[in-house]
């Protein structure tokens, strides 16, 4: 079994220690840096399979960073802050975050966020030179092996776990109304957040990145006081190819 690689980014020494000492003990390989400025070297690198990232870190606070990685990138990101008011978590999920941890926060919960996010998201790099079963739909094309989506041009679209795990649920579920709930429970497991807009944003932001027309949802339609249906058909084949972080972190270092 790979070790997953996680990158600690946490200008307090303590915490930073903390987190590593956390991670290293369940069998997490660690890098652990002190500021964004080797971001850069650690996605270049390879590898990576989360990032989780100090909200308030000097020059480029984490929020921004979170923006940066992930307009380049579909690398799990976990966000810790010392703000956990509702309107902070949000905005931390709409830049792209997977999930959002509150200062202070007991070793355990840190230990099962990473779990949820590392199970919704496996490594990149394990699911590279699978081969694999690709779902089309409208424009575009789905690839679980790599964890992609790409329109018929062959044009990536960036998602985060977190939006590739409900677009996912929904693609291998066409024409069936999933609730909130199910949803959740599918791209959370038992580690949901503890609110319930968590969906809605994930999928709003889902809708922009298909361009599903938001005046008559076509693809995604929300069945009111239920939940969200995918109706868009489907078209199921294989394929033999997939593509990876390694291909998102060219790009990261290329910018």
């Amino acid at each position: 079994m790979t070790t997953s690689h996680i990158a600690i980014v946490e200008d307090d020494p303590d915490m930073r220690a903390l987190l590593s000492h956390c991670l290293i003990s369940n069998g997490y390989r660690v890098t652990a840096l002190e500021n964004a400025s080797g971001i850069e070297e650690v996605v270049r690198s390879g590898g990576v399979d989360l990032f989780i990232l100090d909200i308030g870190l000097p020059g480029a606070d984490g929020l921004t960073v979170t923006q940066a990685i992930r307009h380049h990138s579909d690398v799990s990101i976990i966000i810790v802050s010392g703000r956990g008011d509702l309107a902070d978590r949000v905005v931390g999920l709409e830049v792209g975050a997977d999930d959002y941890i509150t200062k202070p926060f007991e070793p355990r919960e840190v230990q099962a966020r990473v779990k949820s996010v590392l199970r919704r998201h496996p490594s990149a790099a394990i699911s590279e030179s699978q081969s694999s079963h690709v779902y089309e739909f409208g424009d575009w094309i789905l690839n679980p092996a790599s964890h992609s989506l790409r329109d018929t041009q062959g044009h990536p679209v960036e998602l985060t776990s977190g939006e590739y795990k409900l677009l996912e649920t929904m693609v291998m579920r066409p024409n069936r109304v999933l609730t909130r709930d199910q949803l959740m429970d599918a791209c959370y497991g038992n580690n949901s957040p503890a609110f319930d807009r968590t969906i809605d944003v994930c999928m709003g932001r889902l809708r922009k990145k298909l361009k599903d027309d938001p005046r008559n949802f076509k693809m995604i339609r929300t069945v009111r006081n239920f939940g969200y249906m995918f109706a868009a058909p489907v078209i199921h084949r294989r394929s033999d190819r997939g593509v990876g972080l390694q291909a998102a972190a060219a790009r990261f270092c290329a910018s």
